[in-house]
């Protein structure tokens, strides 16, 4: 019989319309700072460890912070990322379904609070992001001889858009890939979205993630870009729903800069990790 050591680290699996994420509440685990990045890279492997398009960790909120909890978000491949809106609502639904947060309330992010409302009759969260910043449009691409139209915005991360006549037709990870270290948004490099506007109000979306280094079923910040992109063109109006290659459905509002987000946030499972498999090392000196 296998044991795991110290009972095993308990976890949660979240998809946030497709966006896959292993949680810990940290509460428990009491993991710091300094090894989170190895743990995300251990972790979101996939076949090797639970997998996963991120790793974070529910904290609780510093007092006098505002916030209702914190949290430490980190990308497949072990890079922190300032903010994530498809994580952020799983945080939300997570935290509330914990008792750590009511329905209504504040994560604490790397870019700031971020209100969040939990929605549980329908199974979504909603959550208002940062307000889009850097928003730059008609920016002149070459690559490999070719020329791109790209527009760009910040939306608690970067953000480049395209927009294509037929989403089904776009090489994701090539394009994508060369678009995320593209000159043009160094030293941070870039996630990049391929869009296509349907009517004033849905679009289809691909996204290729800073990170994950890869193409994902849904991105809620690149949602959240697309959309402040498409409406600066005139394209859509200030609400629109987005269908992202897993075939869900994030719908982005718009209202004098603020953004808010809203789609499904599911629990998948909860398991226990056995460090050790992973290359690990647990429990943490108290």
């Amino acid at each position: 019989m296998i044991e795991l050591s110290g009972g095993g680290v308990p976890f949660y699996k979240m998809s946030g319309s497709g966006n896959d994420f292993v949680v810990v509440d940290n509460r428990e685990v009491r993991a710091p700072r300094a090894v989170m990045a190895d743990w995300a890279r251990a972790v979101c492997r996939r076949s090797f460890g639970v997998g996963a398009d991120g790793l974070f960790f529910l904290n609780p909120a510093a007092p006098g912070s505002g916030f209702d909890y914190s949290w430490d978000f980190y990308n497949a491949d072990g890079s922190r990322a300032e903010m994530c809106g498809n994580g952020s609502r799983c945080a939300a639904r997570l935290a509330y379904e914990l008792g750590l947060a009511p329905a209504r309330h504040v994560i604490g992010t790397d870019v700031g609070g971020v209100a969040a409302e939990v929605l549980p009759d329908i199974g979504q969260v909603k959550v208002r992001l940062t307000f889009a910043k850097d928003l730059r449009l008609n920016i002149p691409v070459n690559i490999d001889g070719q020329a791109y139209t790209v527009h760009f915005v910040d939306t608690g991360v970067p953000h480049a858009v395209l927009l294509v006549p037929d989403v089904a037709a776009v090489d994701v990870a090539g394009l994508g890939r060369a678009v995320r270290h593209h000159q043009a948004f160094v030293p941070r490099g870039t996630n990049a979205n391929f869009a296509q506007v349907l009517d004033a109000g849905r679009m289809l979306l691909r996204t290729y993630e800073r990170g994950v280094e890869g193409e994902t079923f849904a991105c809620g910040t690149g949602a959240a870009a697309t959309a402040v992109v498409a409406h600066a063109l005139k394209l859509t109006g200030p609400t629109v729903a987005l269908t992202t290659t897993g075939g869900e459905t994030l719908t982005v509002s718009l209202d004098d800069g603020a953004v808010s987000l809203q789609g499904a946030a599911t629990l998948v499972y909860t398991g226990r990790l056995n460090p050790a498999a992973v290359g690990l090392a647990w429990p943490f000196p108290a």
